[in-house]
């Protein structure tokens, strides 16, 4: 194959190797197993430093995801919960999974049920932005749940919203709609207070 995949044909290696030096390319053999074996004409320094720059592009997405960890108290105040689930819910959306980890100290870990309580607040917080990959558990003195963002649920949330909004009735329209309605029937139009004569008015009027 040429520079641009176009097929040459079966040619000797003598011959292909010239017709690679008049390009000022390289002859690279891209399907040893094959029979006879395919090579392609090309800049080989370039196709390396490509290869390398794909590889390095893909190890950094790689990396740009991972899983984050917010930590609760059972006994938290409703500022810091807050605080907290909204940098849970930051996370999701940038694309992290995020382990949520409440943390028992003392005679709290005998009572499970409060870290379970704080656990059920956040995933009805998140609803609609994430999904629940590993159920709430315990994990020695720590209560643990691992949350992933969820498109679809973010999706079908999104697509609701929108639908509630193209479906909301137009205020202003109905108001107009009314009072044309009204001219319509013969009714005479409404008087604010300031139009009305005031008493004071009637009594200058007679004299």
């Amino acid at each position: 194959m040429d520079a641009d995949g176009q097929q040459l044909g079966i040619k000797p290696l003598s011959e292909a190797l010239t017709i690679a030096r008049s390009f000022d390319l390289d002859l690279v053999e891209v399907a040893p197993m094959a029979n006879p074996p395919v090579c392609r004409i090309m800049d080989y320094g370039k196709f390396k430093f490509d290869e390398a720059q794909r590889a390095k592009e893909s190890r950094r997405k790689a990396n740009n995801f991972g899983i984050k960890e917010m930590k609760y108290r059972p006994k938290i105040g409703q500022g810091d919960f807050d605080t907290k689930t909204r940098q849970v819910v930051k996370f999701l959306h940038e694309g992290h999974k995020v382990k949520v980890t409440v943390m028992f100290r003392g005679r709290e870990v005998f009572h499970p049920e409060l870290g379970k309580r704080i656990l059920d607040r956040i995933a009805e917080q998140v609803d609609g932005t994430a999904r629940i990959e590993s159920e709430a558990r315990l994990d020695g003195k720590n209560m643990v749940m691992v949350l992933a963002p969820d498109k679809r649920a973010k999706q079908a949330s999104a697509a609701k919203a929108q639908n509630e909004s193209d479906h909301k009735p137009d205020v202003s329209d109905s108001s107009i709609n009314a009072g044309e309605s009204s001219e319509a029937a013969g009714e005479a139009p409404a008087v604010t207070l300031s139009e009305a004569p005031s008493d004071t008015d009637t009594t200058a009027t007679k004299e």
